[in-house]
């Protein structure tokens, strides 16, 4: 296997990205990526995850992340499983998805469901002006997938936190 990322620091902040399996474009129905973001909050709450800049995308998310009292990569971890296993059922119990036979198909393997990529592709964040790039990144993600013109329009990101324009889904840490 190529490189792994790992989190070394587990009180430091990360940049990570979470991408479903086989990249598909899951996060196209608003009720799937609800369930992302009814997750961070409750990480949030009682997980101690703290979110600096966020997006979810067709078929994965970003974000700058880090944890106060427990360990980020347990958070992932859990994150990540819990997700997994509340949108597949979603995903199951959705008579209106037209492409439930075939999603349900394909995330799952051996009787297990795989709706994440293996990983999380963290990189820490140690100063302000490489915090500041992965803001950019995050904010510019939808403009570059031609989604929106202008960054803070997009809906499923902390961009108009960040511009002032709205008041965001997840509530955000100052870095």
């Amino acid at each position: 296997m190529g490189h792994a990322y790992r989190v070394y620091d587990q009180q430091g902040v990360y940049f990570v990205t979470f991408t479903v399996h086989q990249w598909v474009d899951v996060f196209t129905r608003r009720l799937y990526s609800n369930i992302l973001l009814e997750n961070l909050r409750y990480c949030q709450l009682h997980k101690g995850l703290k979110i600096y800049a966020w997006v979810i995308m067709s078929n994965h998310c970003h974000l700058i992340v880090s944890t106060e009292g427990f360990k980020l990569s347990d958070v992932i971890r859990d994150f990540k499983k819990h997700t997994a296993k509340k949108i597949y059922e979603a995903i199951q119990n959705n008579e209106l998805e037209s492409r439930r036979n075939w999603l349900l198909w394909l995330l799952k393997k051996d009787d297990h469901i795989w709706f994440w990529e293996e990983g999380y592709h963290g990189e820490e964040i140690r100063t302000k002006s490489f915090f500041d790039s992965k803001v950019e990144y995050i904010h510019q993600n939808p403009v570059r997938a031609g989604i929106v013109e202008k960054e803070e329009e997009y809906l499923l990101s902390n961009c108009g936190d960040f511009y002032g324009t709205r008041k965001g889904l997840l509530e955000l840490e100052p870095f």
